[in-house]
């Protein structure tokens, strides 16, 4: 992935590396929660935690089909996904689509699963006995979000601001 940097430190620390982020984000060992920003027909901010994955310089995250992120996705597909990572603030830019490749709902389902989420892949969406409470029952769609862009502010040395671009 090409990635332009900038800058947004205002006391000199040098601009954060997007290499930092990427094995926090990739890392599913401890609980952590990501915030999912849509927006409402109105142009109000909807804000809802959602379960992500990152896998491959890509969110992945579900929702229902009748759940208000995703008729606001449906509406206007682009969306911010914030998490705190052990070191870093960040803020993640991007769209989303519906992802209904099987071996993809295949392959985020046995994530889902290794992570204690009894996952499975079935009719184009992925299903379970349970999801958070606020869910809905099944199915859930699978949505994919390729960021356009990402604002990391560290929370521990090096310190440091950048925003990264992503082509």
């Amino acid at each position: 992935m090409n990635v332009e940097v900038k800058n947004l430190d205002i006391y000199g620390s040098e601009p954060l590396e997007w290499s930092r982020a990427v094995p926090q984000l990739e890392d599913t060992s401890g609980h952590r929660t990501c915030w999912l920003a849509t927006t409402d027909p109105d142009g109000r901010a909807h804000i809802a935690g959602v379960g992500a994955l990152w896998v491959g310089d890509t969110f992945y995250f579900t929702s229902s089909p009748r759940a208000r992120k995703s008729r606001n996705l449906a509406r206007e597909p682009r969306c911010a996904i914030s998490v705190a990572l052990a070191d870093m603030d960040l803020v993640v830019e991007g769209t989303a689509t519906k992802m209904t490749d099987e071996a993809t709902l295949n392959d985020l389902a046995q994530r889902y699963a290794a992570q204690g989420w009894p996952a499975r892949a079935e009719n184009g969406a992925l299903t379970a006995e349970y999801s958070a409470p606020s869910a809905g029952p099944a199915p859930w769609d699978l949505y994919e979000m390729r960021p356009s862009e990402a604002y990391g502010v560290a929370t521990a040395e090096p310190y440091g601001a950048t925003r990264w671009r992503f082509a």
